[in-house]
């Protein structure tokens, strides 16, 4: 039973992604993209989850943690970059 959950939830979260890519691609706004991405991270660490509790195996919890750090980094860079249109802030001698 719930080997045919996971699987279930590993569709669903595939065509999730698929949805949020085209958001990607077609977004309104560069915010909306933005939140998608991170929306796309966040679905991939459930995909590699999932698929690691199918195969038994603990060998994608490396994966999923860097695919979270990741996620949170770009995330954070957009936003930044959106807000004051530079990531890295240099200190301007007057």
């Amino acid at each position: 039973m719930l080997d045919i959950v996971v699987k279930v939830a590993i569709i669903g979260f595939a065509v999730s992604s698929f949805l949020l890519l085209i958001r990607v691609i077609k977004g309104p706004s560069i915010p909306d993209r933005v939140v998608a991405l991170d929306a796309m991270g966040i679905n991939l660490v459930a995909i590699s989850a999932l698929v690691s509790i199918v195969l038994s195996t603990n060998a994608f919890l490396d994966t999923i943690l860097l695919i979270g750090i990741l996620s949170f980094i770009g995330t954070t860079a957009f936003s930044k970059f959106l807000e004051k249109g530079e990531i890295i802030e240099y200190e301007r001698n007057r």
